[in-house]
């Protein structure tokens, strides 16, 4: 019987900090954008990171009991 496999470090690593990055770089990025291009661009870039970033949290969601 092979052993299960574990997830990489580096995957590991992603999904432990991706909840961080997001919650810092969202409002900034947001932000900056909205100064230099203007408030549509920064609504458009909020609804695509928020989406990305969402879509992203979901992939790699680790979930007890769902191997």
């Amino acid at each position: 019987m092979a052993a299960p496999s574990s997830p990489s470090v580096a995957l590991r690593t992603f999904v432990a900090l991706t909840p961080l990055l997001g919650t810092v770089l969202f409002p900034l990025v947001v932000a900056l954008l909205m100064v230099r291009h203007g408030i549509g661009t920064g609504v458009l870039a909020a609804v695509v990171l928020g989406s990305v970033w969402f879509v992203t949290m979901l992939r790699t969601a680790e979930m007890p009991g769902h191997d």
